[in-house]
């Protein structure tokens, strides 16, 4: 860091106040997580300098040699990650990625599938005001008003009615167990292709703690961070015979040259996620998960569909009188961060929300575990509950400065850090 301190200190400073936010707050939000320091450093090599259009031994640009090896290094262990037949590694992050599968499968104004928003889907799984609501004919699916999980039932009378061309499947804030079987065999019913986005889960799929989509699916995209702790990108998996139309739709029909730097991080996590030591990290995830979900239980807190399979909860806080907003600006307060989310049939709006959403993929890259969790759920309720006495929440926000240095993050970064 020493050449950015010196030509540009304004940026450093900013940079390094972000370490220091990340190591002294409490990361909850389900999507986030820590890289390694090896992967900070592919990230930043001289890698970005290189224009690579095309793909390895196939490029339109000379002096490829090197990043074709980083890039057949990405492909092939994301093929054996996975057990995936084809890998395309070049999208630059999870919305790009879904589109290229849309592009290679659907033509404009074609009928897909894909979980409403505020049931915890994507916006890129329709959503109205995305690009992908705009340009095809997206029905949004919905939980069950009961179980508040998806009836594959009732998904199946839909797909009957409408024909789509495509269900896509996955979320955002979704905690259980998606069944692609059981998405197989609608798809087959009525002709449509199956689609997995596993960004929150890769991490889980490929470490056996969530079922895997690859047997199902024709295609499965997912990002490169949340679970699977890469860089902010994105792969897509799928079936040899469909791998010629989405590498077309990636390039040249999304992308032009892909990010090589990215891609030399994405290498070299994809190696971490190899490890016996990650396929621990991410049983440690689902116990932490279920640490939380009885505690919250115990504490008296209503949980979307009543708890969880994965590595999130989503909390109904309108159940006790505050809005997700509230609880996101008053726990931010406290140095815990979380974002608030929609729950199925939420009469609030997004920006308000009656939910929050919390994860613990970055609390256990720290290495925290159940005990941390049930201490981390009491500092949650005690906030919540107290969400208009400062002196409670200050109080919580030392407890919290005392955990978090014992779990520190970055050490060799913030040890070196010079005055601005």
């Amino acid at each position: 860091m020493e050449e950015l301190y010196r030509s540009a200190p304004e940026v450093y400073n900013a940079i390094m106040n972000e370490v220091e936010r990340e190591h002294s707050n409490l990361e909850l939000i389900a999507s986030e997580n820590f890289v390694s320091l090896a992967v900070l450093q592919a990230m930043g090599c001289v890698m970005t300098n290189k224009y690579a259009e095309g793909y390895p031994e196939k490029r339109y640009y000379g002096g490829c040699k090197w990043v074709d090896v980083v890039e057949k290094l990405a492909i092939e262990r994301a093929k054996e990650l996975f057990g995936a037949e084809h890998a395309n590694v070049q999208p630059l992050s999870g919305v790009p990625a879904n589109l290229a599968v849309y592009d290679a499968f659907l033509q404009p104004g074609d009928t897909f599938f894909g979980l409403s928003l505020s049931h915890g889907g994507h916006l890129s799984h329709g959503y109205k005001v995305s690009f992908t609501g705009k340009i095809w004919n997206c029905i949004q699916y919905t939980v069950d008003p009961e179980t508040e999980q998806i009836n594959y039932d009732d998904l199946l009378k839909l797909a009957l009615e409408k024909k789509p061309k495509l269900i896509m499947t996955g979320a955002s804030a979704y905690p259980r167990t998606l069944h692609w079987d059981k998405f197989r065999e609608i798809c087959d019913e009525v002709g449509a292709y199956l689609v997995a986005d596993i960004a929150h889960i890769a991490g889980l799929v490929v470490t056996g703690e969530h079922p895997s989509p690859i047997p199902y699916a024709d295609a499965v995209t997912t990002t490169t961070h949340k679970t699977l702790r890469g860089p902010r990108s994105a792969i897509i998996l799928c079936k040899e015979k469909w791998a010629k139309k989405i590498d077309r739709a990636v390039f040249p029909g999304l992308q032009g040259g892909p990010h090589m730097h990215i891609i030399a991080a994405k290498a070299v996590a994809f190696k971490e996620a190899l490890s016996n030591e990650f396929k621990e990290y991410q049983h440690q995830i689902i116990l932490n998960a279920k640490a939380f979900e009885e505690e919250f239980k115990r504490l008296g807190w209503r949980l979307v569909s009543g708890g969880t399979d994965t590595h999130l909860l989503l909390i109904d806080v309108k159940s006790k009188g505050i809005t997700g907003k509230q609880a996101e600006e008053a726990l931010d307060k406290a140095n815990i961060t979380v974002n608030k989310n929609t729950i199925p049939y939420d009469k609030e709006k997004p920006f308000i929300a009656s939910g929050i959403r919390i994860g613990t993929p970055a609390l256990t890259t720290r290495g925290m575990k159940e005990q941390e969790m049930k201490k981390i759920a009491e500092f949650i309720d005690r906030v919540l509950t107290n969400i208009d006495d400062d002196k409670i929440i200050e109080k919580v926000k030392g407890e919290i400065k005392e955990l978090t240095e014992r779990f520190p993050l970055y050490s060799e970064l913030r040890e070196k850090r010079k005055e601005v």
